[in-house]
């Protein structure tokens, strides 16, 4: 890491001293970690001149504010998987969700899922496009992050940049995948890194088995895992899957009960395609044809016998150059999912 790319955490605690800190913050004032973090890091990370100052600036007594809801997430961990010209394969994780909603939550019903390939590989610029990638994170506040081509570098932008979510990375090889849970917010329960035995590229992943060649054998087996998921559980599964449409043909389609959200949301060609060269100028393509691919996707499988979210929106994000360098954060545009929740 160049020094004019460096974080400075010189005043800035563990990464786990961080979480704590927010967490207690938001149990003190009955808030979220979004607003922890601001006045955490306004003042240094210091926990009692944080609280003080939020009572002071808003009048509210210690002790007067209700409690905040929880999302508990079970989140699996995957490992990166090898880079090809066009794209990686790196598949990412499932996450299963109970909600129990909070009265002061302005939209109490959202739930907000990002999936995101961050281009780690590339060395252009590569701790200032991850700077950025948090920045967009940090903005939207999902409550969960896939993120795939991470390397050691830019995980420490992430969780330096990051400090109100934990990440959970499956760091085997020289790039992997990384899931970021809420703090506060996301709770996770297990993460078990299973090794494929078949693999070269020392691929990982939990509970989906697959081969380092076989793409569609990989989506095969992910797609099953979803179905014979337990009834009762809302199954979401995304990231960069390299995948084409015609592929997905092959294999007669998506399962019953299995949607895409880009297309359950409406297929808006805006957000169709996330590696986009005829947009995306990170990579130098030579020739007048520019390849443009769905290669990341969010697949959800609802909970039976009534489905308790329902997708309301998806876009593309990170689709503004970094003025300092010229580059967008990615080669591939983040995914953002906005889903609501049913009223029982």
């Amino acid at each position: 890491m160049s020094d004019s790319d460096s974080v400075d955490e010189s005043k800035i605690p563990s990464r786990e001293e961080c979480e704590n800190r927010c967490q207690k913050f938001a149990e003190i004032t009955g808030t979220d970690s979004a607003l922890a973090m601001f006045y955490l890091q306004d003042r240094d990370w210091e926990l009692d001149k944080s609280v003080n100052a939020y009572f002071e600036e808003t009048g509210e007594n210690i002790g007067s504010a209700p409690l905040k809801k929880k999302i508990k997430i079970d989140g699996l961990s995957f490992s990166g998987s090898p880079k090809s010209n066009h794209s990686s394969s790196s598949t990412s994780p499932v996450i299963k969700t109970e909600w129990n909603p909070d009265i002061n939550d302005p939209q109490p019903n959202r739930i907000k899922l990002m999936s995101w390939n961050i281009d780690g590989l590339c060395e252009k610029a590569k701790v200032k496009r991850t700077q950025t990638v948090c920045d967009i994170i940090n903005k939207e506040n999902p409550h969960a992050v896939f993120l795939q081509e991470v390397v050691s570098e830019t995980l420490e932008v992430l969780t330096t940049k990051c400090p109100t979510y934990h990440i959970i990375e499956a760091a085997n090889q020289e790039y992997f995948t990384a899931v970021m849970l809420k703090v506060g917010v996301a709770e996770m329960k297990e993460s078990t890194i299973i090794p494929f035995t078949s693999s070269l590229m020392l691929r990982t992943l939990q509970k989906i088995e697959c081969t380092i060649k076989g793409r569609k054998q990989q989506l095969k087996i992910a797609l099953q895992h979803m179905v014979s998921a337990k009834s009762d559980q809302t199954v979401i599964f995304g990231g960069d899957l390299n995948l084409r449409d015609k592929e997905l043909q092959e294999l007669k389609g998506l399962p019953e009960g299995v949607f895409d959200m880009w297309q359950v949301t409406g297929s808006r060609k805006e957000a169709e395609f996330t590696w986009d060269m005829m947009r995306n100028t990170n990579l130098e393509w030579a020739g007048r044809f520019k390849p443009r691919c769905r290669f990341d996707r969010i697949y959800t499988r609802h909970c039976k016998p009534k489905s308790v979210i329902v997708p309301k929106y998806f876009e593309l994000v990170g689709l503004e150059k970094i003025p300092s360098c010229g580059l967008f954060p990615s080669d591939h545009w983040g995914l953002l999912a906005h889903f609501d929740k049913m009223e029982k």
